[in-house]
């Protein structure tokens, strides 16, 4: 690990502040960044610790949606009362990432900037678009067992990790942040996140410097919510495919849909289009059999991945079923 100054924030501002220094990083639980800097593949001068600042408290809205502070580790979210009623695709996705003493550690803004686990960005010894800009991609014609069949470029099939991102993207989550000029930012989830296209290192539509606060969660949703994981192994491991789930019924009939994925693209993924053929229909193992084909329309595999394509159609399936069925 190379030698880097240290610097502990006591405000929101005075720690946006101090990072508007060239290669300076906000540091918090530190579960993924320190990972990083270990292996050399961030190599920041500043580390700003914003672990102490007051940005920990789960707080109800006056319009029954919910604040979560960026410091909330992910252990305290998952087992929040509120959330556990009102959200629990949520805490479900939660409880799927990681292990307990990293969900201890990790903190809710953190959660939504971990990066890759590409096996190739990891190696620096390897060409990698995110990485290193412009060396090029070595999952590409390499081992893609973990990668992307969505929203995928020539630069870059990596995935994104997170498991809460997923549900939050189901929830229509919003990030809120404090930018340099002390300004706040609130922005929707499904801006938050961008796809590779030929800028695959940048990950988020954050500006250098831009601190999470907080996310906001609309008043829960009505009917049913799921999260299911598909991934090697029961526990710390990450997800070959993953559902985030909500799904309202009345009448026989769906009233709404929200679906989102994991383990399928750069970004928590959600496609209007599989919710909109579900919307004012009756559920049945055809209708549910249509949506899954169009979520995987456009999917490409690259060799060992190309499992995810009918893997994900039958997670996608075995959800709604799961949404569906009679309690």
């Amino acid at each position: 690990m190379k030698l880097f100054d240290y610097q502990r924030a006591d405000s929101p501002e005075q720690a946006v502040a101090s990072a508007q220094a060239p290669n300076t990083h906000f540091i918090a639980g530190g579960t993924n960044l320190l990972d990083l800097m270990k292996l050399q593949i961030e190599t920041p001068e500043r580390l700003i610790d914003v672990s102490r600042l007051d940005l920990a408290r789960i707080e109800l809205r006056d319009d029954g949606g919910l604040t979560i502070g960026a410091l909330v580790p992910n252990s305290d979210l998952a087992a929040d009362p509120h959330v556990l009623r009102h959200y629990p695709v949520l805490s479900r996705a939660l409880l799927a990432g990681a292990t307990g003493q990293l969900r201890n550690k990790a903190s809710t803004g953190g959660n939504l900037l971990q990066r890759t686990r590409c096996y190739y960005f990891y190696d620096i010894a390897m060409p990698c678009n995110k990485r290193a800009p412009g060396s090029g991609c070595s999952a590409i014609g390499g081992a893609t067992r973990i990668h992307a069949i969505l929203g995928t470029s020539a630069h870059c099939i990596a995935t994104h990790p997170s498991d809460m991102a997923v549900a939050m993207r189901a929830l229509d989550a919003t990030v809120v942040t404090l930018e340099p000029d002390g300004d706040r930012r609130r922005i929707p989830i499904a801006d938050f996140h961008l796809l590779p296209g030929d800028t695959p290192h940048i990950e988020t539509i954050l500006e250098p410097g831009e601190l999470i606060t907080h996310i906001e969660l609309p008043p829960p949703p009505p009917g049913r919510q799921v999260y299911r994981k598909v991934r090697d192994r029961a526990s710390y491991a990450f997800a070959l495919v993953s559902v985030a789930g909500v799904l309202d019924i009345r009448d026989g009939r769906i009233a709404a849909a929200a679906l989102a994925f994991g383990g399928l693209a750069h970004k928590p993924w959600r496609d209007p289009a599989v919710e909109a053929i579900l919307v004012g229909q009756a559920p049945g193992r055809g209708l549910f059999e249509a949506a899954a084909d169009v979520l995987v329309k456009a999917a490409q595999g690259f060799g060992d991945n190309d499992f995810k394509i009918p893997l994900a159609r039958r997670v996608l399936i075995a959800t709604l079923h799961d949404l569906t069925k009679e309690s």
